[in-house]
């Protein structure tokens, strides 16, 4: 592993520290794993958009859709 060194505003700090105490956690694994996390969220949105551009470019047809018309319909209970 590699050693980084960030700034971050004192209030952030604060939150952290309160934090990491409630959830028993070093400052390191909860700083690694919202990087982690973060990055993880951006892959998803980058996935989410190449989902939407395909669909830009190749729309649903109107069959397309009706075909799934009567799987969504629920019902009563």
């Amino acid at each position: 592993m590699k050693t980084i060194q960030l700034e971050i505003e004192e209030s952030t700090l604060t939150e952290v520290e309160r934090v990491t105490h409630a959830l028993e956690m070093t400052q390191e694994d909860f700083v690694r794993t919202a990087l982690e996390r973060a990055l993880q969220q951006r892959e998803i949105i980058a996935l989410e958009r190449k989902h939407a551009r395909g669909y830009d470019r190749h729309p649903q047809t109107t069959e397309e859709v009706g075909e799934w018309e009567a799987e969504q319909v629920w019902g009563e209970p």
